[in-house]
Order: structure tokens, then C-alpha cells, then sequence
């Protein structure tokens, strides 16, 4: 069954892929129809080949236990050396140069962004504040139907600032805590948490990374995400009110857990709420990246950081016998001296070593790869039978159903590149569409992949499966809403 499973999934990921390869920069595009359209060459061919084989490797993570990011890499290195060869064989040495240089800068901007905002949440999870929320959700004793709701409205609220992964990750561990046996609760609270985190998560910029590559790219300002927020809470209401027909009565048992805040959480809490500020401050008032403003963020940490690990030199911890005198007078005091309860020391540079360096290599070699494919002219095609043939409306929920079955980050960062002629209300219908379309499948988006590794054996593919169709209402309910109430945005 799990081949049969895999088999089917490989074949809709090369018709997809086929069909989609949707986007690659306006001047790659222009490179390649200077030099020539290579979509009918065998280098095209053989990197569109490579591309799907990586892809397939990268679906198949789960099963097959190989990173997603190594198979990716090398395929954008093989991708760009046949890029490279080919336009060098009609006397064009310059449009592959300017290309990758483009789709590098593109990748830096995102990869320190989201460098930054995980070092953050890696942080705020040291100091104890994710813990301090679990332990306050399974030490309630709330029935199986309030966990459900509460922990569904929790990661709507909190993905648009932690992200859709993390909040994921948090949410569930509270489900399968409180759950306990029952593992139909916890299935049905698994699908509703991703679906939650998922909707959450596309109405900020800060929610989902096809979210940030569109606020980024300076189509969508900050702002104007927000008014994404009622077709996204109607995404995730839908299949939650469905879902609740099947959840059990009564109430589980309470746990009893603590968790303690470190010295520093709410400060580091501050620090993150002024990063964002920044951020949104550089691209709207100064016209800069919003990188620049969450790596001066990260700065602030980080200076933070040195204070709480020179706190024993700052403020020492007095000897057990004086009664008077400073430890400041009597330098270093010796360990025995010191609170043995004392928490290690922050180190801001164990956090950014906790940050997923897997996931942000994947995104290098997605990012590359299909710009070398754009740079081919793939893109370019792929954009004019999407956009051309069906139109923007159509394309644009077309792209949410291909999210749930490739992942929508090759999809949205070929969508910006080719940059399509849309108005500002198909603009946000498919940053909607590539954020909730990922739900209808749990290998459809990293909170559900992630969810999935979290609930081995409970929360699984075809217990996902079983209530796509609710989550396909949803979905469809959302563009009916976002139409509805953002008509204005539509030309």
C-alpha cells in the first residue's frame, strides 16, 4: 500500500511539476528569449528531469530518511553547469551570470530573514515561554471539545507571528499529551491544528514563507495581508465545525505540569515585537529590505544576550557568610558559593544553532533550481498556459491545489518571478490560495509534514485524507469570501 501510495504521488508530482514550472525571472526570461528557447532542447529536458527525479527524493523524505535539502542542492548545481554550458555554446557568457547572481540575491534576502526569526523563536522556546503555554493548556483539564477549539484558535492567533510550522509543532504536543490513548481525538486535533496554523499564517507576512517572499517582493505591503484575515478565518472554521461532529465527550485527565520562565523570556519578547517593527518599518518608511530590519533586530538579541551571560559578573551572587558586604568586593566567588539553581547562562549562538539549517538549504536549492529552469525558458512557458490560456482567477486556484501536492514554495517563487499582469485582488488571492491550499494534503505543507513526524502512526497521510473534503469546502469557501469581501481590490 505505502509503494502503491508513493507511486501515485510521484506521478501527480511530474504532472504537476510539468505543468506548473510557472515562473523564473522577467530577466532570465528575457535572457533566454534573446539567446533562444531552450524548453525544446536535450539540456532542458535533462534538467526538467533532474529537477522532478530531486523532487521525488524530497516527497519521499519520510520514507526514504534522506534530508530534503541534500537532494535539491545537487540538483541546482547540475541545473546551472547545464544552464551554463549550453548558453556558453551560442556565445552568450553573460545572461547566466546575471541570472544566478539575481536568484542568489533572492535566496540571501529570505535566508536571513528567516535566520533571524528562528533564532528568535529558538530563544523565546529556551527561555521557557512555548512551555509555560503547554503546561498551562494540559494542567486545565479542559474537555476533548474545548482542547480541540482552544488549541485550533491558538495556532490561528499565534502562526501569524511564530509561523505555521512552529505553531504547529507546539499545538500538537499539547494534543498528544492531553489525548493520551485516544487516537482519534488526537488525529482529528492534528488535521484541525494544521489546518489552524496554515490559515493563520496567510494573512501575515510573517506567517508562512510564501507570505514573506510576496511582502518581500513589494507587491503585497504589510498592511493589506490583514485584509486576508476573514477568508482565512473561514478557511479554517469550516472543516473545524465538521470535524467536531466526531470528537469524543468528557473530559481527559488533567496533567500535572510546570514549566518555569527563564530569566530574560518577556524581555526577549519585547525584543522580538520591536524586530518586527523594524522590519516593517525599513520597507515601508526607508524603502529598504526588510531583512535590514530584522538583522538589526537579531543584533539587539544578541547584545541582549551578552548581558545575561555576563550576569555573574555583573551582578554576583553574595558568599553564604557575609552578611554585609558586596561579592562585587571580593571578585570572582567561588562555585560552591554561587545558587546551584542558577540556569545555565543564555547563549544566543546555541540558538542560532538550533535553527533549521535543513530547511534553509532547501530553500537554496528550490530557489535555484527553478531559476535555472526559468532561465531555460520553462518558466516562461508554464506562466502563459497558466495565465494566458486559463487566467488569473482560474491559475490562481489552480496554484493552491498544486501547493498541496509539490509544496507551494517552488510554486509561489516561480509565480513572483514570471510576475504575472494581475490586479492587486488576484495578487492576494494567490498569496491565500499558495498559504491554505497546502492543508488539503498533510504532505502538503511543513506544519503537516512536520505534525506527522511529531504523531508517528496517529496523525498519518490517510487519516488526513479522510477529511480533505471538508478542508476542499473550506478552501473553496475562502475564495467565495475573499471575492465577497475584497471585491474592491479587483479591477
Amino acid at each position: 500500500m505505502k509503494k502503491f501510495v508513493n507511486s501515485n504521488f510521484l506521478c501527480l508530482t511530474v504532472l504537476a511539476l510539468m505543468g506548473l514550472v510557472a515562473g523564473g525571472s522577467a530577466m532570465a526570461a528575457a535572457g533566454a528569449a534573446a539567446s533562444g528557447d531552450f524548453t525544446g532542447h536535450w539540456v532542458g529536458f535533462a534538467c526538467l528531469a533532474v529537477f522532478v527525479c530531486a523532487y521525488a527524493l524530497v516527497i519521499s523524505e519520510e520514507t526514504i530518511h534522506l534530508k530534503k535539502s541534500k537532494p535539491v542542492m545537487v540538483a541546482a548545481g547540475i541545473i546551472w553547469a547545464l544552464v551554463a554550458w549550453v548558453f556558453t555554446q551560442t556565445g552568450d557568457t553573460e545572461t547566466v551570470g546575471r541570472a544566478i547572481e539575481h536568484n542568489l540575491l533572492e535566496f540571501v534576502e529570505l535566508f536571513l530573514f528567516l535566520l533571524a526569526a528562528m533564532t528568535y523563536i529558538n530563544s523565546l522556546d529556551e527561555r521557557g515561554v512555548f512551555g509555560s503555554l503547554r503546561a498551562w493548556l494540559v494542567s486545565r483539564g479542559f474537555s476533548f471539545r474545548a482542547i480541540f477549539w482552544i488549541t485550533g484558535a491558538l495556532s490561528f492567533v499565534i502562526s501569524p507571528i511564530a509561523d505555521n510550522l512552529t505553531t504547529a509543532l507546539l499545538m500538537a504536543t499539547v494534543v498528544i499529551a492531553v489525548g493520551g490513548t485516544d487516537h482519534r481525538f488526537i488525529a482529528v486535533a492534528c488535521i484541525n491544528i494544521v489546518v489552524a496554523a496554515n490559515a493563520g499564517g496567510a494573512f501575515s507576512p510573517f506567517g508562512d514563507i510564501t507570505t514573506l517572499m510576496v511582502w518581500q517582493k513589494g507587491i503585497v505591503e504589510f498592511h493589506e495581508f490583514f485584509v486576508l484575515f476573514i477568508p482565512s478565518l473561514v478557511n479554517w472554521l469550516i472543516p473545524a465545525a465538521i470535524m467536531t461532529l466526531v470528537l469524543p465527550g468528557g473530559k481527559p485527565p488533567a496533567l500535572d505540569e510546570k514549566a518555569v520562565l527563564l530569566e530574560g523570556a518577556w524581555v526577549m519578547v519585547g525584543l522580538f515585537i520591536v524586530t518586527i517593527g523594524l522590519a516593517v518599518s525599513a520597507h515601508n518608511f526607508l524603502h529598504l529590505p526588510p531583512v535590514i530590519g530584522m538583522m538589526s533586530g537579531l543584533g539587539l538579541l544578541k547584545i541582549y544576550g551578552y548581558f545575561l551571560e555576563r550576569r555573574d559578573h555583573f551582578f554576583p551572587a553574595p558568599s553564604e557568610d557575609d552578611i554585609g558586604q558586596s561579592g562585587l568586593m571580593e571578585g570572582t566567588l567561588p562555585d560552591k558559593r554561587r545558587d546551584a539553581d542558577r540556569p545555565a547562562a543564555f547563549n544566543v549562538f546555541k540558538a542560532l544553532q538550533r535553527a533549521e539549517w535543513d530547511t534553509l538549504m532547501f530553500f537554496y536549492g528550490i530557489i535555484l533550481s527553478v531559476g535555472g529552469l526559468g532561465t531555460l525558458g520553462y518558466l516562461a512557458l508554464g506562466s502563459n498556459l497558466m495565465y494566458g490560456d486559463l487566467g488569473p482567477t482560474t491559475a490562481n486556484i489552480l496554484v493552491g491545489f498544486l501547493s498541496a501536492i509539490v509544496d507551494n514554495i517552488p510554486i509561489m517563487f516561480a509565480v513572483l518571478s514570471v510576475l504575472p499582469d494581475m490586479d492587486h485582488g488576484q495578487w492576494l488571492l494567490v498569496t491565500l490560495t499558495a498559504g491554505v491550499g497546502g492543508s488539503m494534503l498533510s504532505i502538503g505543507s511543513a506544519a503537516g509534514v512536520a505534525v506527522m513526524g511529531q504523531a508517528r502512526g496517529i496523525y498519518t497521510f490517510f487519516a488526513h485524507l479522510k477529511w480533505s473534503w471538508a478542508i476542499a469546502l473550506g478552501y473553496a469557501a475562502s475564495i467565495w469570501v475573499h471575492f465577497l469581501v475584497n471585491g474592491h481590490h479587483f479591477q
